[in-house]
């Protein structure tokens, strides 16, 4: 992608929002630093962006206070890799921080932001590739999504309740790609007082947030392998696949 020196062609950003504690995983700490294949999972994610031509830069947002990132990847140092102690309560709280972050930085609205789940450590450059080349004329922009395969339920106290039409449903992924202008008044919104309630849905990721302006993002179909590591049994998992490659 050419990125040129006055600014009028969009660059592209990656975001890592790394501000989040793992509640659900079992583990002792904040699990973006548990160690997967002998290195700290946010390690392997960030060595995946940076694999990814055409990024102007990857930021990566995290608590205020967080005091591991520096000795855990000590290799995410130079010019194009940003740090910021700006998290929020929520991912959309971190993620809005980290556009004002990137506007700071110098960021442009018609430039393009990618943000990525930390506990999605086992991306390839290779699918963001796809996706920044399917995004780029578009006009919404869109994510890494995985059409549907199993037969899907709803429960009530554990007991099954109705069974799911899967036809045309996508289980979300990330990156998700957006200009900085349009994602930013979305999170803004989302982020308002009352919104779930106004609109009866909840927003919990960056395209569920531009829906909630009315616009469609692209699907762009990823692979199995980018799950985000939240359950303790994805632990193992992402273990053997990692020492597999």
């Amino acid at each position: 992608m050419m990125i040129d020196v006055i600014g009028t062609l969009p660059r592209c950003f990656a975001l890592v929002p790394a501000a989040g504690v793992g509640a659900r995983s079992g583990a002792a700490g904040p699990k973006q630093y548990v160690s997967l294949a002998g290195r700290p999972m946010l390690a392997h994610t960030l060595a995946a962006l940076a694999q990814v031509p055409g990024l102007a830069a990857t930021l990566v947002v995290l608590s205020a206070e967080d005091d591991q990132f520096e000795a855990a990847v000590p290799e995410f140092q130079g010019e194009a890799c940003w740090v910021a102690r700006c998290g929020g309560e929520s991912r959309a709280d971190s993620v809005a921080n980290g556009l004002d972050e990137l506007i700071a930085r110098g960021a442009q609205p018609h430039d393009w932001v990618l943000v990525h789940d930390a506990a999605r450590c086992l991306l390839r450059p290779e699918w963001v590739t796809r996706l920044m080349a399917a995004c780029e004329p578009d006009e919404v922009g869109g994510l890494l999504a995985l059409p549907m395969a199993d037969t899907l339920k709803a429960s009530g106290d554990g007991r099954v309740t109705a069974t799911l039409d899967r036809q045309g449903k996508w289980a979300a992924q990330t990156p998700q790609m957006f200009r900085l202008g349009l994602l930013k008044p979305a999170l803004q919104l989302a982020l308002s007082p009352g919104f779930e309630a106004s609109k009866g849905m909840a927003v919990t990721d960056e395209a569920s947030a531009v829906e909630a302006l009315g616009h469609s993002p692209l699907l762009v179909e990823s692979s199995l392998e980018n799950f985000k590591v939240t359950w303790p049994d994805d632990f193992a998992l992402a273990e053997r696949l990692l020492r597999n490659r």
